[in-house]
């Protein structure tokens, strides 16, 4: 394969251009990332189903339609790939369950409609943890996702091979969804870049759900002016789906704005506590980054911290499991041990203890409101460690242990529980070349803001971006069991 056509050397920003100059097509790209699957996903195990067939017929057909003058846009000819809970016309769904091995859907997601009506061509369906309930993205049923950068470590969940096949460059775009970080958490570990937008900002008409009142679709990319170019086709007034109404900017126009003057806030507590001294490093670089780059940045104190965590830990519980109520009572043998013991314990949550969390809810989304008349952003962590081992189960902090889900979703999971936007950028890697990552959080609806904070970051104050540079191992992994379409 030449270097043009390697997928390593291209963003979805710089392919999109090549392919609109007529530099490259759509078929000797979709040659390329189908070549590269082939290559390494025995490796990361990020797919569930190549559509080998399907990708090349819509290639085919794209560069058709470039060749005649009828070119659609950015994403016109750009592969993706979808977690496997978003509904395919026609390709198996299945929720990375043994229990939906057989599903196969009659109508696309909103989503997957939107990036095919682009010109995007469907990969395939990605890995991830059994129904989204879980952080690792280590699945009893289809095999773990591995990181790119050690195969010997989580990629991250529930969103892993969407992350995992955008750091290992298998594809350029994915879709993701985020309950509690499932978007951030995998992007940050991976060292890509993602998105979990405004509650209701994307459309989730199609998207198997987990717990409704915090489930957001999302984007991952290799870097944030790639999410801006998947958000002007993703984000838009939904009918299917009433909560998606709010208009939607240009996002690419406004990554053009500077940080002059941007009102930064970091928190002074909670955020900083119990890190890994690499995490707490490459996040005050770019913090210092983004002083440099103009923006004000002051320390703040945020309320409700461990009240708020709480909370949303049983509303997600509580919705959790109602929305899987039918397989916990019917096929509880054929879950996963994890997710079957989450049932249970959320079965078991009481419309007490829901209704009062929903009371906090309404607190903490007043407190927010608070702290965004005082800045235009937040900056923190993603996450306090780098990936863990597959199969580890607790990380140290000095004398203090935790278990890895707690660690994972200790700085995300209040963000889903207020509804806003938050972004997951690379800001550099431990010794060992594992990705560290940044959390940029703005309020309702300004995933501008987020995104030129993280535009400009990774502009003029960001390490490297780590994605498609991995050292994939040249292991004898099992080959994942994928169905090539």
């Amino acid at each position: 394969m030449s270097n043009i056509l390697d997928p390593c050397q291209w963003t979805l920003t710089s392919l999109a251009e090549a392919i609109r100059k007529k530099d490259v097509s759509p078929v000797e790209v979709c040659r390329g990332c189908l070549a590269r699957i082939d290559s390494e996903n025995g490796v990361v195990n990020a797919f569930i189903t190549v559509l080998n067939r399907h990708a090349l017929s819509a290639a085919k057909q794209a560069e058709t339609e470039i060749q005649n003058g009828e070119y659609r846009g950015p994403l016109h000819g750009i592969p993706f790939g979808a977690k496997d809970l978003f509904l395919t016309r026609g390709t198996r769904t299945t929720c990375g369950s043994r229990i939906l091995s057989g599903f196969v859907p009659k109508w696309d997601a909103e989503l997957i409609e939107r990036l095919k009506g682009a010109g995007a061509i469907l990969m395939g369906k990605l890995n991830m943890h059994e129904f989204a309930f879980g952080t690792t993205s280590v699945n009893p049923h289809y095999g773990p996702v591995r990181n790119p950068h050690d195969p010997e470590r989580v990629s991250g969940g529930s969103s892993g091979g969407s992350a995992a096949a955008v750091a290992a460059s298998l594809v350029m775009l994915s879709l993701g969804t985020d309950t509690g970080g499932s978007i951030r958490i995998p992007a940050a570990l991976c060292g890509v870049s993602g998105l979990k937008p405004t509650y209701g900002r994307l459309s989730r008409h199609g998207v198997y759900p987990l717990a409704w009142s915090m489930d957001q679709p999302g984007p991952i990319a290799k870097t944030v002016s790639d999410l801006a170019l998947a958000m002007n086709v993703l984000a838009g007034p939904s009918p299917a789906n009433r909560s998606s109404s709010q208009p939607s900017p240009d996002y690419r126009e406004e990554l053009r704005a500077d940080l002059k003057g941007v009102r930064i806030g970091v928190p002074s507590s909670y955020y900083f506590d119990n890190l890994q001294e690499c995490v707490a490093a490459r996040v005050n670089e770019a913090i210092e980054s983004l002083t440099r780059l103009g923006a004000r940045v002051r320390s703040l104190q945020l309320p409700f911290q461990p009240e708020a965590a709480t909370a949303a830990s049983i509303v997600l519980f509580a919705e959790s499991a109602a929305s899987l109520e039918k397989w916990h009572r019917t096929r509880a043998a054929d879950l996963g041990a994890d997710v079957r013991v989450r049932l249970d314990v959320g079965a078991a949550v009481t419309a007490a203890q829901y209704l009062k969390a929903l009371r906090v809810r309404a607190k903490v989304r007043a407190a927010f409101d608070r702290v965004f008349e005082e800045v235009d952003a937040l900056v923190t962590p993603q996450l306090p460690i780098t990936a863990p081992r597959i199969g580890q189960s607790e990380v140290s902090f000095g004398s203090k242990k935790e278990t890895v889900p707690d660690a994972l979703t200790r700085f995300t999971r209040i963000f889903n529980f207020a509804g806003i936007p938050a972004l997951s950028v690379y800001c550099g890697s431990d010794r060992a070349g594992l990705p560290v990552g940044l959390q940029i959080v703005a309020k309702p609806f300004g995933e501008s803001m987020v995104l030129r904070i993280g535009h400009a970051y990774q502009l003029q104050g960001a390490p490297p971006d780590a994605a498609g540079h991995a050292e994939l191992g040249r292991r004898n992994q099992p080959r994942p069991r994928s169905a090539e379409v």
